[in-house]
């Protein structure tokens, strides 16, 4: 028997389990760790269909991964979480993330060794599912690789223009980071796909002089993206004031 009545409580607490209730501020990093985690997983899925438009009449075609489309969203989320809970906090989600991207390849790589059963309506058959899933293995690799470093990149340079504005110019934090971590992003998961792991698995290495302009192409619509996202760092800030009611960071914390 416990005398002190705060000692007994905590114990009937821990004996039924008291009910979590998560604050404005913790229900907030979930739901902004759950998109996160979600857009990555989406983006290496993705990844395996090209898209291709023409802009300006044909003169400047634009190709690349439909993964292009959930992978910016990590870029807005990375910046968002720096700001408001921290370069730990940013980095967690980063690992978190990284992590669930592993299991998924696993589980995947599980999946395609699985016998199958064909003809059933609405399902994959054997040679389609490889397609899908077994093509891009090499690449899906790469991408995930590439993006840890590329988002501790990021989370490191938008603490450091943080300092160095003392907080202010904004889009100078959020899109310079953003540009100069996605230049390295696009670099490594080109040149792991195409060199390292072509020479690990037993395949033909690429010309480097392919590789360099493969990757410059994409860090250019990476670019552009992350210019054009720069809007939506001040509207996800205002959100958050408004809607929960936080600020940012001091820049002596970032």
């Amino acid at each position: 028997m416990h005398d002190r009545p705060d000692i007994a409580a905590s114990a009937k607490g821990k004996e039924w389990g008291d009910p979590f209730t998560p604050d404005v501020r913790t229900r907030l990093y979930l739901w902004m760790s759950a998109v996160f985690v979600t857009s990555l997983l989406l983006a290496n899925i993705l990844g395996v269909k090209l898209f291709r438009f023409e802009l300006f009449g044909g003169s400047l075609p634009v190709e690349h991964t439909v993964g292009m489309l959930p992978f910016p969203i990590t870029f807005l989320l990375t910046d968002l979480l720096n700001e408001y809970y921290g370069k730990k906090a940013a980095r967690r989600v980063t690992y978190v993330a990284f992590a669930m991207g592993a299991l998924a390849f696993v589980l995947i790589y599980i999946g395609r060794f699985m016998p199958i059963r064909e003809g059933i309506p609405g399902t994959a058959d054997a040679r389609s599912f490889e397609v899908i899933f077994g093509a891009s293995a090499l690449m899906y690799i790469a991408s995930i690789v590439a993006f840890l470093c590329g988002s501790l990149l990021d989370i490191y340079l938008f603490g450091l223009f943080k300092r160095l504005t003392r907080g202010r110019m904004v889009w100078l934090r959020a899109t310079g980071s953003t540009v100069v971590s996605q230049l390295f992003d696009s670099f490594v998961v080109t040149f792991m796909f195409f060199i390292v792991l072509q020479e690990l698995t037993g395949g033909e290495a690429a010309d480097v002089r392919f590789v360099a302009a493969t990757a410059l192409t994409g860090y250019v619509l990476k670019f552009v993206i992350a210019v054009a996202l720069t809007p939506l760092i001040y509207l996800g800030r205002w959100f958050i004031r408004e809607r929960f009611g936080l600020r940012p960071m001091p820049p002596e914390m970032a």
